[in-house]
C-alpha cells in the first residue's frame, strides 16, 4: 500500500462518475469516490461471503481433521458395547479373507495420504539489507539536498517537508546518493548499480548465515515492482553467483508493496512440485529508479515515504531441515480488489503534464485499501482463530444476517446504504441504539498471534490498523520502528519487521508470526509463520544490532 500523508485523508461526499475527455485515456469512465480520513471500521462492514470464503478453504484444506475425531468417537462407542471375549468371537466368525482384505484397504488409505500430503515449509533463515552510513540521510538534509538538486518548486518542497513530518519516518533512513544530483536518476545504469549493492548485499549475508552454496538453490523468486531491465533481476543474481542451469528462475514486476507474499507464496508452489529443494526469494525495490522529480503532489507523496531497502529469505522443504529451520510456513492468504476500477487505479504508475514518470496515489486509497484488507482478515479468520472466538463471531454474524442488518453481499442496511461508508454513530443516537445489538463479534486476533509484522506504508495507515484490530502498542511496536529506522522499504518491510523481534529476542518456541502486506492493484495477502524453536537474539548480521535499545522509542 502506498504510503499517504494525513492531508490525503480528507473526506468528500459526492460519488461521481464521467468520461475522460482527452489524453491517453479519452473515453474511459473515470471515478471520484467518497474519501474517508480512517479505514472502513471492520466491526460495521464484516461481509459473510468472505467468512464463508475463509470456511470453505479450511474445509477444502483440512477436512481430514474433522474425520479424525468421528472415526475415534464411533469406535470407542463399539468397543464399549462388548467385552474381550465377545470381540473375539465376532472376529473368529468373519471370513479371513475379508478381514485381511480391510486390512490392507486401511494401509493403503494410510499410506496414500502419508505419500500425498504436501511436504512442509520451512524457512531456514532470512537476511535484510543495511546500507552504509554514507547513506543516512536525516528529514531536513533530505529537503535541503532535494532543493540544492534544482528539481523542485518551493511549493513542491513545502508540501515534502509537512508530509515528512507526519510521516513516522525518521533521521536515520537511506536513500541512494544519485537522486540528489540534478542528473536524471531513473536511468537502467543508475537501476542496475542500486539493486547490484541491495540485492547482492542481501544474498552474501543470507548463504553466509545458513551455509548453502549458490549452486545448491533449485528455485529462485525475485520481486520488484518498478525496476525491471533485460535481463532480469533473477537472471543478473544467476549470472553473479554463476547458479546451476536447471534452476527454476522467476521475476515478479509491477505487484506493489504486496509482492513479497506473493512470491513466497509462489516459492512455496514450486517446492510442493520439486521434493527436497531449496528456494531463495528475494524482495526488493528501486528508489532512484522510481524517484519523482515533478509538481504532481499526488506523485510527490512516494518520494517522501520509500527508501533503501532488500530483503533474502530461504525456504526449504527437506525434511531433514526441520532442526535447522526459525520457522514452519502455516498460510498464505491472497486478496486481489482488481476488478474494480478504483482499486485498479488507486495506485497508478504514469506520466505527469510535464512527461515525468512517477506513481499517482488517489485519494480514496485509503478506503480502497481498508476494503482490501478488510476481505483478507475476514478469509484468514477461520484459518487461524481459536474455536471460542470463531463460535462467537460467527453465530454473531448469523444473528445480524437474518436479523436483515447484513446481508450475503456484506452490508447493505435498511437504508440502502454500504455500512462502512456511514459515519460512526454517537453512543446516544438512534443509529447507535438500532445497530448495537446486531454488531458482529470482532475475534481478538492476539489468541491468535503472538506477532504482527504489519506493513510500514505509514503513520496513518498503522494506526487506523491497529484501532480496528485492536491491537496493543506492542503489538505494532515492529512496524513503527521499522518505519521510523528504514522506511517505507516496500515489499521487504515485513522481513524488517521480523528482524526486529529477533533482536528483542521475543520469538519463542511455537509462536505464530502474522505477517500482513497490501499495495497497488489492490492487493492484500498474510502469511503465517510458526516458530519451531526459540529464536535467540542473534551476536550478528541483523540490521537493527547497532540501534535495538533505542526501540520502543
Amino acid at each position: 500500500m502506498a504510503p499517504t500523508g494525513e492531508h490525503h485523508l480528507l473526506s468528500t461526499e459526492i460519488l461521481n462518475r464521467g468520461i475522460e475527455p482527452s489524453g491517453p485515456d479519452a473515453g474511459s469512465i473515470t471515478f471520484s469516490v467518497r474519501v474517508r480520513r480512517r479505514l472502513p471500521d471492520f466491526v460495521q462492514s464484516v461481509k459473510l461471503k468472505y467468512v464463508k470464503l475463509g470456511y470453505h478453504y479450511l474445509i477444502n484444506h483440512g477436512i481430514y481433521l474433522a474425520t479424525v475425531p468421528v472415526v475415534f468417537l464411533l469406535f470407542g462407542v463399539e468397543v464399549r458395547r462388548f467385552d474381550t471375549e465377545t470381540l473375539w468371537r465376532m472376529l473368529a466368525g468373519y471370513d479371513l479373507v475379508a478381514v485381511l482384505g480391510l486390512l490392507v484397504v486401511l494401509t493403503f488409505t494410510f499410506t496414500f495420504y502419508f505419500f500425498s500430503r504436501s511436504r512442509s515449509i520451512y524457512l531456514l533463515d532470512f537476511a535484510c539489507f543495511k546500507p552504509e552510513d554514507d547513506l543516512k540521510v536525516t528529514k531536513d538534509e533530505f529537503i535541503e539536498q532535494a532543493r540544492k538538486s534544482g528539481k523542485f518548486d518551493e511549493e513542491s518542497l513545502e508540501f515534502q517537508k509537512r508530509i515528512l513530518e507526519s510521516s513516522g519516518i525518521g533521521d536515520e533512513t537511506y536513500v541512494p546518493k544519485s537522486i540528489m544530483s540534478p542528473e536524471k536518476t531513473s536511468t537502467m545504469k543508475e537501476g542496475r548499480a542500486e539493486a547490484s549493492m541491495v540485492i547482492f548485499g542481501a544474498l552474501d549475508e543470507l548463504f553466509h548465515k545458513t551455509q548453502i552454496r549458490p549452486k545448491d538453490v533449485g528455485v529462485l523468486v525475485v520481486n520488484c515492482s518498478i525496476f525491471n531491465p533485460t535481463p532480469s533481476l533473477s537472471a543478473m543474481i544467476i549470472n553473479h553467483y554463476k547458479m546451476r542451469g536447471n534452476i527454476l528462475s522467476f521475476n515478479l514486476g509491477g505487484m506493489g508493496c504486496s509482492a513479497g507474499i506473493i512470491a513466497v507464496d509462489l516459492a512455496r508452489d514450486m517446492l510442493h512440485s520439486n521434493p527436497n529443494n531449496v528456494a531463495v526469494v528475494v524482495s526488493t525495490e528501486m528508489v532512484a529508479y522510481n524517484w519523482y522529480p515533478g509538481r504532481d503532489r499526488s506523485m510527490l507523496i512516494p518520494n517522501c515515504f520509500f527508501r533503501m531497502g532488500c530483503s533474502a529469505v530461504m525456504m526449504s522443504n527437506r525434511r531433514r531441515d526441520y532442526r535447522r529451520a526459525k520457522y514452519e510456513l502455516e498460510h498464505i492468504v491472497r486478496t486481489h480488489k482488481g476488478a474494480s476500477d478504483s482499486s485498479f487505479r488507486s495506485i497508478h504508475q504514469e506520466e505527469d503534464a510535464q512527461r515525468f514518470k512517477g506513481l499517482k496515489i488517489s485519494r480514496d486509497v485509503i478506503e480502497i485499501g481498508g476494503e482490501a484488507i478488510k476481505t483478507n482478515i475476514t478469509t484468514l479468520s477461520p484459518l487461524v482463530l481459536p474455536f471460542s472466538e470463531q463460535f462467537f463471531f460467527f453465530s454473531t454474524l448469523i444473528k445480524r444476517y437474518y436479523t436483515g442488518t447484513d446481508k450475503s453481499e456484506g452490508g447493505t442496511t435498511a437504508a440502502g446504504k454500504s455500512p462502512h461508508l456511514l459515519p460512526p454513530a454517537h453512543e446516544d443516537s438512534p443509529l447507535a441504539h438500532s445497530s448495537s445489538s446486531t454488531k458482529p463479534y470482532i475475534p481478538d486476533y492476539k489468541q491468535a498471534f503472538q506477532h504482527f509484522c504489519i506493513h510500514a506504508a505509514s503513520k496513518a495507515a498503522l494506526n487506523e490498523l491497529q484501532r480496528n484490530l485492536g491491537l496493543s502498542d506492542q503489538n505494532m511496536e515492529a512496524s513503527r520502528a521499522t518505519l521510523h529506522r528504514f522506511g517505507n522499504t516496500s515489499s521487504s518491510s515485513i522481513w524488517y519487521e521480523l528482524a526486529y523481534m529477533e533482536a528483542k529476542g521475543q520469538v519463542n518456541r511455537g509462536d505464530r508470526v502474522w505477517q500482513l502486506a497490501f499495495g497497488s492493484g489492490f492487493k492484500c495477502n498474510s502469511a503465517v509463520w510458526k516458530s519451531v524453536r526459540r529464536i535467540k537474539p542473534p551476536a550478528g548480521n541483523n540490521p537493527w544490532l547497532d540501534c535495538i535499545d533505542q526501540y520502543p522509542m
